[in-house]
Parts: structure tokens; sequence; C-alpha cells
């Protein structure tokens, strides 16, 4: 539309179920290193800043030294590409990102996964062709919660008025919140606590409710 409307989604717990990829990678690269693996509430909880991030907690949790830490982000990252098999996509997703593209959104991603394992994904899931731009954790300098990956991704849709972030967590709360957009939560993915700690200008539990949603958010956002 002439509008340039665009909507950016988080990826992992927003769009995708990807823990258990994850978790097999992780509790691969602890088996090697005769280390208990992780639980599923565990690898949820270490989700959200990225990689490096990631590899940090579960080295933490499982006493691992910090001298071991490059070697292992760079392993986890070799791994990250076939990550593809136990991700499922949120029911109702697919149909939703038709129907926004079908009202005249531009949709793009903005996560804190690597772009390439991003991508990778996405790909295997069929849903790569429904986005003008991915921007990874490693896109930009920085990563969410700094505002200028999801910044990004607006400027490579070409994006204008109205703009939307959709996400599960904090990270994404407190990203929408420092680019100064409105955030649409979604309630069934990663998130760490109550969704009213959160701050958001809408809820869903169902992606085939968000359509709706965010043609009722349209009037106030354009007289905004």
């Amino acid at each position: 539309m002439s509008d340039g409307r665009a909507i950016v989604f988080d990826l992992d717990g927003t769009l995708i179920d990807s823990a258990p990829d994850i978790q097999g990678i992780a509790n691969h690269l602890l088996a090697r290193e005769g280390r208990p693996p992780l639980t599923l509430p565990e690898v949820h909880g270490f989700i959200g800043h990225g990689a490096g991030t990631f590899v940090q907690r579960m080295r933490a949790a499982r006493g691992l030294a910090e001298a071991d830490h490059d070697r292992l982000l760079a392993e986890f990252i070799a791994a990250y590409d076939d990550a593809v098999h136990l991700t499922t996509v949120y029911p109702g997703v697919p149909q939703a990102l038709q129907a926004l593209s079908a009202a005249g959104w531009r949709l793009a991603v903005c996560t804190n996964k690597p772009e390439r394992a991003a991508r990778a994904v996405l790909r295997h899931l069929h849903l790569l062709d429904r986005f003008g731009a991915v921007i990874g954790g490693d896109s930009t300098p920085a990563r969410k919660p700094d505002p200028a990956p999801l910044l990004a991704a607006f400027a490579a849709l070409g994006a204008g008025q109205p703009r939307l972030y959709v996400g599960d967590s904090d990270v994404d709360a407190e990203t929408a919140r420092a680019a100064g957009l409105p955030f649409l939560l979604f309630t069934e993915g990663y998130r760490h606590g109550p969704a009213e700690a959160l701050p958001h200008a809408a809820a869903f539990a169902d992606f085939a409710a968000l359509p709706g949603l965010v043609a009722g958010m349209v009037p106030r956002l354009v007289r905004a």
C-alpha cells in the first residue's frame, strides 16, 4: 500500500517454537563435555539475547569454564543452520502472515538468532518468502533490546507508517519501547514473567486473532 505500513516480527518464541532444536544442539555439546543435559524450561529461560548469551548461560548452569566459551560458541553456531528438524510454526502463523500481506502490510523479521540460521529455519518452514527483510543478531553491530536492529528491519522494508512490532518476551518489549513503537505481545512464547509486567499495546494468544487485532489498531495509530 502507498502508506508503507509495516510489521516486524521476532522469531523464536513468536513465529516458531525452536527450543527443542536449540536444546538438541546444547545437549550434544554438553554430552561431549561430560555434563548433564539442559531441560526444556532451562532452554526457554536462556533464549532471547542471542547465541553468545545462550552459551554463556549454558556454561554457567553446567559449570563449564569461561575459557571454553569461544570454542563452544563456534561449535554451537556451526550446528545452528541444520537445527530445523524439531522446530515448529505456531498454529495460525502462515494464515496470519498471508492475511496481513493481503491487507497491504510489509513484513520483516528481527531476531537475535544469527541471520544465516534465521533464514535457514524460515526457508525450511516455507516462511522465508513472506518477509521482505530478515535482520539477525549479527546483521548490525547491536542486538536487541538495542533498537538499532528493529529500526534496520523497518528501513530495509522501506517502511512508512504505521509501524508495529510483534514479539513474545521482555527483550522484545524493551526493544519496542526503545524504538518508540507499539508492541504486540504473543503470550504463548518464551516470556519469563507475567504478561501484565510487560508494556504492550495489545496481547494475543492465537495468531488467528492477529489480523483483526492489527486492523482494529490502525485508526488510532494513524491518528497518532
